[in-house]
């Protein structure tokens, strides 16, 4: 080999070093790219920034602590007017555009049964936050998702107790008009007649009218001793407010609430549902030194106490990192069966999703909402009931 060959295969050799060299820093840098599909207008909109903020604290809370085998994560959202087709395709432009694998988001039981049903051809996990329709993880379950919020069935079975113990017999209720809300009727007047009391009305009011008068008035006429409520969103603020000039609430000796009394309704409410009780799946205000943390760090950022629904999603992505550090891998195979057995110590104690139908079993949160001010509430914690009492059974129509 004469001198000029090997000057070339020198230069050769540490170009080709520079350019390993060069690469290496690229590789390790890429990212794990986590999604939110989130809505922006519609009754629902009002819980938008919730999610997002959990999303986003998760996120920034999880790279500040390395993120995962050796990679950082970084967060894309998809916003949509919330109809279940505007759903699937914010799903579909998380993973087709953005190279999303794992997301969550804001959907009510409507929006997330049509990307259930779609990620499962997709090469992607759904770890849904808010959803509680219990055919999410009954016949329509399937591989690709996962529910971290809790199913109607677990929602009941944290309101048995109240029900039974409040000597109540007859009960009215009044819910969205869409399935959730149908759903939630169901299992509730299954519920009153386990105790031996009856429903005298069940009202199905449809989502954010201007006006929900005729709604209060099918109750307010004759109202019964208690009342359920599942009327989410900014529908429950108008239906808190229009409510006062009927005095409906008042009429009641008991009130329980799913998704229309809460930290995100309180504000538009004012003092108008003081009394009201409600299942929640997170309070800023429940016990504990991991929540105490929790809170300090949360609201250090964003100057407010987190909701259950900022916890929830944030609570979405922390399962996931725990599972993506149990597979060693974001292989889409490997996470999955990871989460699908995953137990885990969270800010809201012990919670572990279930092989069968991956649904997270988790404690449920009783508040009430009590007046602190002139036209002003917040949610006081009452109780907690742990995962065993919450859990309900498997269903047989979920084939995995």
């Amino acid at each position: 080999m004469n001198a000029v060959q090997t000057t070339r295969r020198l230069a050769l050799g540490l170009a080709t070093l520079a350019c390993t060299a060069l690469a290496a820093p690229v590789q390790a840098q890429e990212t794990i790219k986590l999604g939110v599909v989130n809505i922006e207008s519609g009754p629902f909109a009002i819980n938008a920034q919730q999610i997002g903020d959990g999303a986003r604290f998760a996120v920034d809370s999880l790279n500040a602590k390395g993120g995962a085998l050796g990679r950082k994560y970084e967060l894309f959202i998809q916003n949509h007017t919330g109809s279940p087709a505007g759903a699937v395709a914010a799903a579909a432009r998380l993973v087709e555009q953005n190279g999303v694998a794992f997301f969550t988001g804001l959907n009510p039981s409507s929006t997330s049964l049509a990307i259930a049903s779609k990620v499962q051809q997709m090469p992607a996990l759904f770890v849904d936050a808010t959803a509680n329709a219990d055919d999410l993880t009954g016949k329509n379950c399937g591989k690709n998702y996962f529910r971290v919020s809790m199913s109607d069935s677990m929602l009941m079975n944290s309101i048995r107790d109240m029900v039974k113990d409040s000597g109540i017999k007859t009960w009215d209720i009044l819910v969205a008009d869409y399935a959730v809300g149908h759903d939630y009727a169901r299992k509730f007047t299954l519920l009153v007649q386990e105790g031996g009391g009856t429903v005298q009305k069940a009202v199905f009011a449809a989502m954010n009218p201007t006006d929900v008068g005729s709604y209060i008035s099918q109750l307010a006429a004759k109202p019964a001793e208690g009342l359920a409520l599942l009327y989410p969103g900014s529908a429950g603020v108008t239906l808190a407010k229009q409510q006062q000039a009927f005095g409906l609430f008042g009429k009641y000796k008991l009130i329980i609430s799913q998704s229309t009394v809460n930290e995100t309704t309180l504000p538009g409410q004012g003092d108008s549902t003081v009394g009201v009780f409600g299942t929640q799946s997170y309070l800023a205000s429940m016990p504990g030194e991991r929540n105490i943390e929790f809170v300090k760090a949360f609201e250090s950022r964003y100057k407010r106490k987190p909701s259950y629904l900022d916890f929830d999603a944030y609570l979405s992505f922390e399962l996931l990192h725990n599972a993506i550090v149990k597979a060693r891998s974001t292989d889409l195979d490997a996470v999955r069966s990871a989460l699908a057995s995953l137990k885990a110590n969270t800010v809201v104690g012990d919670v572990e999703f279930r092989p069968g139908d991956h649904q997270l079993l988790r404690p449920v949160v009783l508040a009430q909402a009590v007046k602190v001010a002139e036209g002003k509430a917040e949610m006081a914690y009452r109780s907690t009931k742990t995962k065993e009492q919450t859990a309900a059974p498997a269903s047989p129509d979920c084939k995995l």
